[in-house]
């Protein structure tokens, strides 16, 4: 396994090294049921200390009697890059001369190390001898800088005889994710399973990943399939595309009847876990074969029951379809106007028309359901009958089980804008970019936030575009992700054109899309009324020391509503220099079923005649602060109220 001058090298307890890939194989070898644990296995700990993956630092000379070492300095990515650049230039012959540089350079970061492979310039008769070296460094690397070196490597040269050991590595903690990365490039269905085997670690969805990981694919839809429409919320956005890709779905759902309705309506369910989710490139944007999928899908929907999730399921499907990433898909001509279609025709039939009525009405989250429907079940198909305009808003509330976001989807030519721009989080809510006014164009540009990472904008980035009126235009320019600066390996992305759209047509789609609430339920009608009302009388929350921080719907709980307030003592709500002293008041109350003007008017007077905080809850600030002003910190759960 490993060769003569490997072997010469001993650690500091006179025992031989050994190879990593040899250690994952063993691990997995002895590991019950042939499976590795969720993250992954650990390396032991000799093995780490032979490589601490910290760059190596000089030492200071102590001023005083008492020998110290000086703190490391902080590196940045570049500086640690550029450190590393001469591990790489040129390429090592082999292994023994890889290890040798890198321990010059000081052990490595594996993200660094990456960084600088990916960056590498390797031509011609070179990428033979990188494949050799990248091979070599995988089976027979005994410290993880150089692991990870064979690693990055493979994913540019890699071939298919490489899976085996990428696979094997993959289930190794440190080598995960650059593993699945290298994987997805040589075989997606072995890195999809590998992702799922050391990521997905609910105990209830272990079995199905025993059964991806030893290659059943139909053992593991079966159980999948048996889990009906209560899917585990392990299979959300990335994690359901991984498990399509590791089933291949469309064969294995191409090889039952199509009277197979469990597994229709869950491959169904599969291709709308994928376009939700707060991060639209790992899903359904990622799968390859999601047209194929979609097709099976609409094409063996007539054989499924009309009941009330299964129209929930096949209106999400046609959402999708109709503005969202789907759109984004490479369909043939045609295909997608003709899956839409076919949905129209089969949700008009009188049987499935009827769903929404037969829901339980004493079942919350059929009510739920069977509203959205109502509210929603024209908005695909409408929306296809129009046909593409340079600019439209479609305003998307998901099926309330799915307990998604609502969506401002920015359509330019028929495409969803931001799901095509920007891949890291959605496009913002209604309240965001309508509710404010965001999206109107004047004459005086103005920078407006579409989207942003789930991770925050510091992490990922966020999608920015400056509006302007130029004349009877309005124009979208200098479309910006503060994300790119930070490249620092790799294609920087090239600037988006402007766009230009006539602004007449502009105005007018932007004030339709402020004034239509077709796609808001009674909640969220109330919310908006309280927000506009407190935020135009801030006098009303001021006499007792408070101001409005948000108003909203409960996410968990969409039928009710958030009002949190902030207080500053003695302040008069005002925001003051140093927000130490500041409390969060909750006050959350469900719909009791009147219109929503006659709630916000039953609260707006509650309000103006007693002092929220002697009936609202803490839910934030310092805890010794809320007991110093004699109020209890908040309890775990929250507490729902009715409306006065």
């Amino acid at each position: 396994m490993t060769g003569p001058d490997e072997r010469k090298a001993l650690d500091d307890r006179g025992t031989v090294p050994v190879p990593l890939l040899d250690l994952a194989l063993r691990m997995v070898h002895e590991c019950p049921g042939g499976i590795p644990p969720a993250r992954g296995f650990a390396l032991p700990r000799p093995s780490l200390e032979q490589d601490s993956g910290q760059l190596a630092e000089p030492t200071i000379a102590p001023t005083s009697g008492v020998t110290s070492e000086a703190p490391p300095p902080q590196r940045s990515f570049e500086e640690m890059r550029a450190l590393l650049r001469p591990v790489f230039d040129p390429l090592p012959r082999d292994v023994t001369e890889l290890q040798s540089r890198i321990e010059k350079a000081g052990s490595a970061p594996g993200h660094v190390l990456r960084s600088v492979v990916a960056d590498l310039f390797v031509a011609g008769a070179d990428e033979a001898a990188a494949l050799v070296l990248a091979r070599e460094a995988v089976r027979i690397g005994t410290t993880v800088s150089v692991v990870h070196s064979g690693i990055a490597l493979l994913q540019r040269f890699g071939e298919r005889e490489d899976v085996p050991s990428l696979a094997a590595l993959g289930s190794v903690r440190e080598f995960r994710r650059p593993a699945v990365r290298a994987l997805e490039r040589l075989d997606r269905r072995e890195a999809a399973i590998l992702q799922l085997t050391t990521y997905v670690r609910a105990a209830d969805f272990r079995s199905l990943v025993s059964a991806l990981w030893h290659r059943d694919e139909t053992a593991a839809f079966a159980e999948l399939v048996a889990f009906g429409d209560d899917l585990p919320g392990a299979l959300q956005n990335s994690s359901a595309r991984w498990f399509a890709e590791a089933c291949r779905l469309p064969r294995l759902l191409g090889r039952l009847p199509a009277t197979d309705t469990a597994a229709t309506a869950q491959a169904g369910r599969l291709l709308v876990r994928m376009a939700h989710g707060s991060s639209p490139k790992d899903g359904l944007s990622a799968y390859a074969e999601a047209p194929a999928l979609y097709e099976l899908v609409v094409a063996r929907a007539r054989h499924l029951a009309p009941t009330l999730d299964h129209h929930a399921m096949l209106l999400s499907v046609a959402l999708e379809l109709g503005s969202g990433t789907a759109v984004l898909l490479p369909w043939p001509p045609g295909r997608r106007a003709a899956l839409l279609a076919a949905l129209e025709r089969l949700l008009a039939e009188p049987a499935w028309a009827s769903t929404p009525a037969n829901a339980a009405r004493d079942d919350h989250g059929q009510r739920r359901r069977a509203d959205w429907i109502r509210r929603t079940g024209r908005q695909p198909f409408a929306l296809a009958a129009t046909g593409p305009a340079a600019f439209r808003i479609e305003v998307v509330a998901a099926d309330p089980a799915a307990r998604e976001e609502v969506e401002t989807r920015i359509l330019v030519d028929g495409c969803p804008f931001v799901a095509e721009a920007f891949g890291d989080g959605r496009v913002h809510s209604p309240e965001t970019l309508l509710d404010t006014g965001a999206l109107r164009a004047t004459a005086d540009p103005r920078e407006v936030q579409l989207a942003e990472a789930s991770c925050t904008e510091g992490c990922c980035g966020a999608l920015y575009v400056t509006i302007r009126r130029d004349g009877d235009t309005v124009v979208w320019e200098r479309l910006r992700n503060p994300d790119d600066a930070r490249i620092t390996h790799g294609p920087v992305p090239a600037p988006h054109p402007p766009l230009r759209f006539d602004a007449a047509a502009y105005d007018a789609e932007v004030a339709r899309a402020e004034a239509d609430r077709s796609w808001a339920w009674p909640s969220r009608n109330v919310a908006k009324l309280l927000t506009e009302h407190l935020t135009a009388h801030p006098e009303l929350l001021g006499r007792w020391d408070a101001r409005l921080a948000w108003c909203r719907t409960v996410y968990d709980v969409p039928d009710a509503v958030d009002l949190t307030v902030r207080h500053v003592p003695g302040g008069r709500g005002a925001k003051p220099e140093s927000g130490d002293d500041a409390l969060y008041f909750r006050w959350c109350f469900a719909d009791d079923g009147t219109p929503p003007e006659a709630q916000a008017a039953a609260v707006l007077r509650r309000l103006a005649a007693e002092d929220i905080k002697q009936y609202a809850v803490v839910s934030g600030g310092r805890p010794e602060r809320a007991r110093e002003l004699g109020y209890d910190w908040p309890e775990p759960r929250r507490r729902l109220q009715r409306t006065p």
